[in-house]
């Protein structure tokens, strides 16, 4: 069903596409009142001469997605149409945080026959050290600036040495058309990034570039276990049985920087004797006199294209896992896309901003044109929680969801509350599922380290599947509502979590 959510004395409401019968979570609402309080800003400021130098401010739409759950500020699941201004709150600030997806030419029993050392080796190249990616500074800087197109410009730098050698500039290039953005998003400057960028003509190493971040990120190898459309599923070489890899990452300390740089642009051209937002949701108008404007869509764009290269990496360092492991394999991408972002939208003629934060685009047909999903709708990518299926999907491009689906299955549970959850059904998670983090449980020289091993199993509690929404309701919500059409459902070889 769709809630209409009422807020404060006002005429409008919002959309709440939710499972039938679960209400929008108390907190999570309460959020969303404290968020609504941006038209009171926006009332206020309009009233500033010179401060919006075009059209009236004005917040278009705002619907929340089915996995809408509290966030920090502003709701997980918003997506929020503005005219006239942004409000970089509404993206996050783990920018560009988002999904890729990569089908793959391996078999479940190859997994499993190997699995013993296929773990090892993720260890190693995820937490241990053993990633390689060096960079010179002048490839930092292409990649703040340019993003993918960046790299591609410049990755003869690299001399192929570590993780370098899986790049193919030839496949890379045909791939930036299956990545949102074609990961490559134009940034004037690289604001307070210089010490991260370093030498221009040296390859050195940073602690960042390919890192999955804590919370709900992660790595997963599934398998496919249904399709729903054959028709679409084939076009996109999704086969029942194969090994797909999805994996859900993004900007890291890079989008942390640039979230906090906004909002002091924010707040720095706020206008002085007004009076100042209590939620701290601070807009940013277009077309300012002052350089405001390109300064928070330069930070911003140097934090999305981090993120669109740290799941490129993120890609090359399984590559190696099953490289190394199983010999050589086709890995193909499927796609590349934001779920934290600020889309520009041209609608008859006036350009909009969609703020989504915790959404997926879901473009249909119509949105996909001049690209290879145009006959089938952009690819949508809906995990459920560590352990559950997770789901693909094609977007139907619905306006009145502003073309959005779901980025997950949600929480139910605070991290707080989970892990506190049930001992038994926990203990047969962990039976069933095979979960790769930095930890090894199994490690001799841990065994008698309770305050180590307690703080491991908490990690996991936190992320456990009953934490989280029914995927299978989600994903009925989207089918429903005409947001986005199951392809397929898959379920977890393994899964990796920092």
């Amino acid at each position: 069903m769709v809630h209409k959510i009422e807020y404060k004395d006002r005429n409008n409401s919002i959309s709440c596409y939710l499972p039938e019968d679960l209400m929008p979570d108390k907190n999570a609402v309460a959020e969303l009142y404290q968020m609504t309080e941006l038209e009171e800003t926006l009332a206020r400021l309009a009233a500033v001469p010179g401060f919006f130098q075009k059209d009236t401010p004005r917040i278009e739409k705002i619907i929340l997605t089915p996995d809408f759950h509290k966030g920090a500020g502003i709701p997980i699941g918003t997506v929020m149409m503005t005219k006239g201004f942004a409000v970089p709150q509404a993206m996050g600030n783990d920018i560009n945080c988002g999904m890729r997806f990569y089908t793959t030419d391996l078999s479940e029993e190859q997994i499993q026959e190997r699995l013993p050392e296929l773990t090892k080796r993720v260890r190693h190249i995820f937490f241990e050290g053993g990633r390689q990616i060096p960079m010179t500074g002048r490839q930092r800087q292409a990649l703040f600036c340019y993003g993918l197109e960046g790299i591609l410009e410049t990755s003869g730098d690299s001399k192929k040495s570590g993780l370098w050698r899986y790049y193919q500039p030839a496949v890379q290039e045909k791939w930036l058309d299956r990545t949102v953005f074609r990961g490559s998003l134009i940034a004037d400057a690289t604001e307070g990034l210089e010490d991260f960028i370093g030498n221009y003509e040296q390859l050195t190493y940073d602690d960042q570039i390919g890192t999955i971040g804590g919370g709900n990120h992660f790595l997963e190898v599934q398998r496919v276990a249904e399709i729903y459309d054959g028709q679409t599923a084939n076009a996109w070489n999704i086969k029942k049985g194969a090994v797909a890899v999805m994996l859900h990452a993004g900007s890291l300390t890079i989008g942390h920087h640039s979230g906090l740089l906004n909002r002091n642009i924010c707040q720095s051209i706020y206008p002085a004797g007004a009076v100042h937002p209590e939620n701290k949701i601070y807009p940013i108008p277009e077309a300012l006199a002052a350089n405001a404007w390109s300064r928070f869509w330069s930070a911003s764009g140097n934090a999305a294209n981090f993120g669109f290269a740290n799941r490129l990496f993120l890609g090359f360092m399984i590559q190696d896992v099953f490289t190394s492991v199983l010999g050589e394999c086709n890995m193909e991408l499927l796609y590349d896309a934001p779920h934290n972002y600020i889309w520009k939208k041209q609608i008859a003629g006036e350009e909009y901003y969609i703020h989504r934060k915790g959404a997926c685009c879901a473009g249909g047909c119509e949105e996909m044109e001049g690209t290879e999903f145009a006959y089938y709708g952009e690819p949508v990518m809906i995990p459920g929680s560590m352990g559950s299926s997770s789901y693909l999907l094609r977007g139907l491009g619905n306006p009145d969801s502003l073309w959005s689906a779901s980025h997950g299955a949600g929480r139910k549970k605070s991290r707080g509350d989970a892990i506190k959850g049930n001992e038994e059904e926990f203990r047969r998670f962990m039976e069933k599922f095979h979960v790769i983090t930095p930890i090894d449980p199994e490690r001799a020289d841990l065994k008698g380290r309770a305050d180590i091993l307690k703080k491991w199993e908490e990690t996991i509690r936190a992320e456990a599947p009953y934490a989280y929404k029914d995927i299978d309701q989600v994903i009925s919500v989207h089918s429903a509502h005409q947001m986005a059409a199951p392809v397929a459902r898959l379920e977890p070889i393994f899964t990796v979590k920092a």
